[in-house]
């Protein structure tokens, strides 16, 4: 699920996009949702600081002291990886607005083809983009932000996929999915694939992986040694003061 959020001073216009995205959505079969809308910045800023939100939608002019543009460049402070699209009826900022890694910009009024048009590419670009962290669910359209996913579960011929707000199922395999992760999974059970960024604690004696949210999983003595092995040399957030050493 791709969460969006929108920001524009005009309450008409931000009404507007967001039944027009909901109508891109339904009509593409697309897993998006409009999560969060708002009039100003500070709103937009408030809800993003403690929810995940995938692409931003923002007017460049919003009638205050902190214009789109601002909003931008805060939100990258913290979200380096969101997709942020803008819209404003002055098209002497297009230039302004690209600094900020923009992927698109729309020119006011926005029409549905054009905005269609956008949202599609943006789909494309994640199901393409190799290097980002989004993961496909099953055969659907459905794709969910690797970043709040805790880890993988095997049950019978069924992959459950956890986040901290709900869980995803699927008829899968590990085999067919594992060469399509992010290198932050690995496989430490038969029936788990953990998150290592999402690791709080590791319990050596009891092989168990507690995560950030109290979520568990156990470690298979066939897969202890590599996970150790990942999570002592591997790129990732978490350092080894995490990790329970008892033997």
């Amino acid at each position: 699920m791709l969460n969006f959020a929108l920001c524009d001073d005009n309450l008409n216009i931000l009404n507007k996009i967001s039944k027009m995205l909901e109508s891109i959505f339904i009509n593409n079969k697309l897993d998006g949702k409009v999560v969060f809308t708002a009039t100003d910045a500070e709103s937009i800023l408030t809800y993003s600081n403690k929810e995940n939100i995938d692409v931003y939608i923002l007017d460049i002019d919003l009638k205050s002291n902190i214009s789109g543009l601002d909003l931008a460049g805060k939100i990258r402070n913290h979200n380096k990886n969101a997709y942020l699209i803008f819209t404003t009826a002055h098209l002497e900022y297009i230039m302004m607005a690209y600094k900020f890694k923009t992927f698109d910009y729309l020119a006011k009024p926005i029409t549905m083809e054009r905005l269609e048009e956008t949202i599609l590419r943006l789909f494309d670009d994640i199901k393409c983009n190799s290097k980002n962290t989004y993961i496909k669910i099953g055969t659907s359209s459905k794709m969910i932000n690797g970043n709040d996913l805790y880890c993988i579960k095997k049950q019978g011929m069924k992959l459950i996929y956890c986040t901290k707000e709900k869980s995803y199922e699927t008829y899968s395999s590990f085999s067919k999915i594992e060469n399509c992760l992010p290198e932050n999974f690995v496989r430490c059970h038969k029936s788990y694939i953990a998150n290592i960024n999402k690791i709080s604690n590791i319990n050596k004696k009891s092989n168990v992986i507690q995560f950030d949210n109290f979520t568990c999983c156990s470690i298979g003595p066939k897969y202890k040694l590599n996970l150790m092995e990942v999570l002592n040399n591997g790129n990732i957030t978490n350092n080894l003061e995490c990790i329970n050493n008892r033997k």
